[in-house]
């Protein structure tokens, strides 16, 4: 039985029923939204606890939530700024930028199975080298495919300015993989 969303906003707007209501949202969103986050901050054990640390907020302040958007659209926005709060935890703990990145695409290679390929091992390190907006945009529309209008709620950032990053991003991308493809 899929779970709607209109059911989970009834319940989640009642402190009676607040409980099931933050049960179902969980059922509903926590995959989504576990490999939004995962691709991130990369580390799984990092995402397993952003995505708590997500729907802790999301049940805090659900009162907050206006229904001016999808009760997804509100949560990935949690999701993608408790990631990026993550992230800078992370850059405060390494010493550049540019260490950071080696870092994080040091985790892209421990994180992945044996049985990935190599295209997708650089598929995530070109991502993961891909400056912060250019990343969440990219991913959003790549892996979550997500529209451009949704995405501009999540990111507070104007359609035309995520259309931009998302094609300088796919360029890198690119330019990356084909920079450091051995076949």
């Amino acid at each position: 039985m899929k779970i709607q969303e209109s059911e989970i906003i009834e319940l989640m707007s009642s402190e009676k029923t607040r409980e099931k209501g933050v049960r179902q949202m969980m059922d509903a969103y926590q995959s989504r939204l576990y490999w939004h986050i995962r691709r991130i901050v990369v580390d799984h054990d990092l995402a397993q606890d952003t995505l708590q640390d997500t729907f802790i907020k999301a049940y805090q302040n659900f009162h907050q939530f206006k229904q001016d958007s999808h009760l997804y659209t509100w949560l990935y926005r949690i999701a993608t700024n408790e990631s990026l709060q993550q992230l800078k935890k992370s850059k405060r703990m390494q010493k550049s930028d540019e260490e950071t990145e080696h870092h994080l695409q040091n985790l892209v290679a421990d994180n992945v199975s044996a049985e990935a390929e190599e295209i997708q091992v650089l598929l995530q390190k070109a991502i993961q080298s891909l400056p912060e907006k250019q990343k969440l945009v990219f991913t959003m529309r790549y892996y979550d495919d997500l529209p451009y209008e949704e995405i501009s709620k999540i990111l507070d950032m104007s359609v035309g300015t995520l259309k931009t990053n998302y094609h300088y991003a796919k360029q890198k991308v690119e330019v990356y993989i084909k920079a450091n493809y051995t076949e």
